[in-house]
């Protein structure tokens, strides 16, 4: 960690291990950001029309990246001083390829990102029930339906409703997918000579109060406000999923 007051933090993450969550949580302070996955998207095209920006506008691909990465950054903070970024492992390798377009020379990623976005505070948030991650992934592929709010009403769809249906070769899969993805990062933090902030699912899951305060506070941030945030999505876990996990650990 640096002595400075941190202006950004990043969470290295994978797919179902509790980002929204966290995510809402952080701009529910009105003090931390707005943090998401700003650059998601392995296409650049994706990332002009998602910040309303024409590539026509630009003499140059390195203007046009230029130009999003201000967006982001106001979109990043919101009304606040602290820009709040989710990171997929599968996004960070173009990220950083379009961060090194702006900010070429010998340096290190987490060097690059400084200069970006000053201080930064890494957060790894991974799951480690690994089967639960990966049978919560393939309900959501399946049904079309990632999150819900936190008075059961849909938050995020992004396919027409569809039964869930039990997959055995899916869930594993993507266990190992989603295994590999935690390994990637945590072979980055090694050779970036850091310790990132850790946050499992289960502890964000049962207190997620708790867990805000404790970020809150790794950001020089008043831990006080976490109190009166609530957790603003609701866990698509159900008895089913508590059947496909019982059918595969017999079948396995």
């Amino acid at each position: 960690m640096t002595s400075k007051p941190f202006r950004s933090y990043i969470i290295c993450t994978a797919p179902r291990s509790g980002s929204t969550l966290l995510c809402g949580l952080l701009a529910a302070t009105n003090a931390a950001g707005n943090p998401d996955s700003h650059f998601h998207s392995l296409s650049l095209d994706d990332w002009l029309d998602d910040y309303c920006l024409k590539h026509i506008d630009y003499a140059s691909q390195e203007e046009a990246v230029r130009a999003i990465f201000k967006a982001a950054l106001s979109r990043g903070k919101g009304d606040t001083d602290i820009f709040g970024l989710r990171m997929q492992r599968g996004s960070f390798d173009h990220f950083m390829q379009q961060l090194k377009l702006l900010l070429p020379g010998r340096m290190s990623d987490v060097e690059r990102i400084r200069k970006a976005f000053g201080p930064t505070l890494y957060i790894h948030l991974s799951r480690p029930d690994r089967l639960n991650q990966a049978i919560s992934r393939v309900r959501a592929e399946q049904t079309g339906l990632w999150h819900r709010n936190s008075d059961g009403t849909e938050l995020e769809r992004l396919a027409p409703p569809q039964e869930p249906r039990y997959d055995a070769a899916a869930i594993k899969r993507h266990m190992i997918a989603l295994e590999a993805l935690d390994e990637a990062w945590e072979r980055w933090f090694e050779l970036e000579a850091m310790e990132p902030m850790r946050i499992n699912y289960d502890a964000l899951s049962i207190d997620p109060k708790q867990v805000l305060a404790q970020v809150l506070s790794a950001l020089n941030l008043d831990p006080s406000r976490a109190q009166s945030v609530e957790a603003p999505t609701a866990k698509l876990a159900d008895e089913l999923s508590r059947e496909w996990r019982d059918r595969f650990e017999s079948e396995s």
